[in-house]
Formats: structure tokens, C-alpha cells, sequence
């Protein structure tokens, strides 16, 4: 942006103060004599002059003109205060956009601007917009088989933002039982909230079951499906294991889901959540691996008994995904283009390409 006459003219002579070339008492230059100096209009010269009076530089005396005021440390002041230049960053190498088919999400927010405008600059609900937890309620029923009440979806901003909201749900008393080796951003979650975490051996098919015996824990996070960085997905047996813990522990599993839309061998594997029948899964999946990571919206399905909890401890909280953002994703669900995304992604995988 252009920077204004006045304001270029306030700072060189407010740096002329600092330096000692205008000394303490001394006049300034007539308003005329500065405007025939610089070439500057009168008007351009007295809005700069104002300015160093308002700041107190100098001061205007009746009749007489304006003088510099004594400064105090005006070497510190002279450090402090020098021009310098607005230090511009650049855009790291991010890669490419991957299989997404960016034509289809831009028609996509057109036609929501075009039918929902007004809707769009609302305040979301705590828990999400309607409209987006109705479309991942019939998206997940259509392609997984998982039947999920609309009222217990709850959206966020990616996968870190739903552990902490797990975090604050179910207490930071609680000891928090992870696998080893994991993706590395959920531990550093846990330990920034401040949580006990106990590391869970990995074995070929899931977490030891020597290592579930021991106990020690009240919540147990897992990745059935290609944990990361172990690529181990959980067998039938084990996650089965999983829920029995949970039923004779009477503590909670965390599912997280994701990358199990690319399950290549056929629809993808059973969640944990579908196989619960005591409520004690906690759903989490995001659409930064199944779109884009620069989609980041993500959501969580809470057992019906911490719902209460969800509303005392949430409640005050705005949802973090902008009106705009839920609304587009809606409807990209709902016209049938995520679940083309996904299908064509899978055959892209089963043909040896990469996303």
C-alpha cells in the first residue's frame, strides 16, 4: 500500500528529532518554508506537524511556530524508532492439490452463496451446523453401514481440536492409554493438555493384549485402521478385545478413523463404533486425508451419555468451523461429489497411483 505524503514526512522528520539534528528547543521550519524544502502542499506539512504534537515531539507555540521537546535515553529512542521495511514471508512448497477435483468444489460453494447467502453469516451452533451433521449422519449410514443420530455429531476443526474437546469431556484425570509407536501430534496433544498418558506396545495385529491386561489407564485412543506409523490394522479379534476392556473397565475408547475410507479390498472394515453396543466409543474422522488437508473440518460422534457433559463443559464454546466452510462440505456430501471423490480415488489406488 502506498504510504501517505504526511505520514512519510512525519517520520522522516520525527527520526531527525531522534537523531540530534533537531535539537531540544529548537524551531522547525516554517509550515511554508518545510512545503517549499519538500514540495509538499501546506496542508500535507501541517498534518505532519500535528501529528509530532500529538505525540508529543514538539510543541506548537502561538504566534511562533513549532519547537522540539526535550527526550529522554534518545539513543534508545532512536533505536526504536528507525524506519524499517515490512519484512515479507513466502509461500513454503505445499505440493500438489492431489485427485481433488477443485471444478466441482468451487460449483459447489457458487450454488451455496447463490441458495443459502443470507444463512452464511450467522453464528454456528456449538455443536455445528444442522445441515452438516444431517449430511454425516446419511453419509455415514449410505457408505459405512453406521447408524449415528445427527444430535450426537458434533464438528470441529480437524482431529487435534476433537482430542482436546475429548479431553475437557471426559476430565484431565483421567489416564489417557495410547499405542506405540502413534501419530505423534496425539501424545503431544494429551501432554499439552496436561493429561497421564500411558503407551500401549503395538503388536502385529493391534495393541498387545498382555499390555490391555495390565491396565493402568481409563481411556484408551486407538487407530484401527493403518495406525500410523505401524500400518497395523487392528484384527476383528482385537478390536473385539478392545470393546470387552472398555465393558469390564467401564472406561471409553477413542476410535480414530482415519484414512479408513481408502480400505482397498472392499467397503471399508467394520469401525468399532458400529460393533459397540454399550456405548463406549468415542467416533472421530476428518475429511483432511479423504479431500484435503486444507479442509480442516472434523467431527466426533459422543456416546448418548456424555452428551450432558459435552453441554456443560462446550456449551460457552463457538464451533470453530466457519458457517460457510460446514454449508459447502453439506452439500458436496449431499450431491453425491464426496462419495465420487472417494471412488475414484480407490480405483486410482487399485490401478498402483498414489492420492
Amino acid at each position: 500500500m502506498k504510504e501517505k505524503k504526511y505520514y512519510g514526512l512525519y517520520m522522516k522528520i520525527k527520526n531527525r528529532i531522534l537523531a540530534g539534528e533537531y535539537a531540544a528547543g529548537e524551531k522547525l521550519p516554517s509550515k511554508r518554508v518545510m512545503a517549499d524544502m519538500t514540495g509538499y502542499s501546506l496542508i500535507t506539512v501541517q498534518t505532519a506537524y500535528d501529528m509530532l504534537s500529538d505525540e508529543g515531539y514538539v510543541e506548537a507555540r502561538e504566534r511562533s511556530g513549532y519547537f522540539v521537546l526535550p527526550l529522554d535515553n534518545t539513543a534508545v529512542l532512536k533505536e526504536s524508532f528507525e524506519e524499517k521495511k515490512v519484512v515479507h514471508v513466502t509461500e513454503p512448497d505445499m505440493g500438489e492439490g492431489g485427485d481433488f477435483e477443485y471444478s466441482v468444489w468451487f460449483k459447489t460453494v457458487r450454488k451455496v452463496i447463490a441458495d443459502d447467502g443470507e444463512k452464511l453469516f450467522v453464528k454456528a451452533p456449538v455443536k455445528g451446523c444442522a445441515v452438516l451433521r444431517n449430511a454425516i449422519a446419511d453419509y455415514l449410514q449410505r457408505y459405512r453401514g453406521m447408524t449415528a443420530d445427527a444430535h450426537r455429531i458434533i464438528i470441529g476443526s480437524g482431529a487435534e481440536q476433537l482430542y482436546e474437546i475429548a479431553v475437557k469431556i471426559l476430565g484431565r484425570d483421567r489416564v489417557f492409554g495410547i499405542e506405540d509407536p502413534c501419530y505423534e501430534q496425539i501424545s503431544e496433544v494429551y501432554d499439552g493438555m496436561g493429561v497421564k498418558v500411558r503407551k500401549l506396545k503395538m503388536g502385529g495385529d493391534g495393541i498387545e493384549s498382555e499390555c490391555l491386561g495390565e491396565g493402568g489407564f481409563d481411556i484408551l485412543h486407538v487407530t484401527p485402521f493403518h495406525s500410523y506409523p505401524s500400518g497395523v490394522t487392528t484384527s476383528a479379534a482385537k478390536r473385539y478385545q478392545y470393546l470387552t476392556w472398555a465393558k469390564s473397565s467401564g472406561g471409553y475408547i477413542i476410535e480414530d478413523d482415519f484414512d479408513s475410507e481408502f480400505f482397498l479390498p472392499g467397503q471399508p472394515i467394520e469401525s468399532l463404533y458400529s460393533l459397540d453396543r454399550g456405548e463406549s466409543v468415542i467416533y472421530i474422522n476428518t475429511f483432511s486425508k479423504s479431500l484435503s488437508p486444507a479442509i480442516r473440518v472434523g467431527y466426533m460422534i459422543l456416546p448418548e451419555e456424555l452428551l450432558n457433559a459435552y453441554d456443560e463443559r462446550m456449551g460457552r464454546f463457538s464451533c470453530t468451523v466457519p458457517v460457510m466452510d460446514q454449508y459447502v462440505l453439506a452439500e458436496f456430501i449431499n450431491g453425491g461429489n464426496f462419495e465420487r471423490h472417494l471412488n475414484r480415488s480407490r480405483r486410482k489406488m487399485k490401478q498402483g497411483g498414489s492420492l
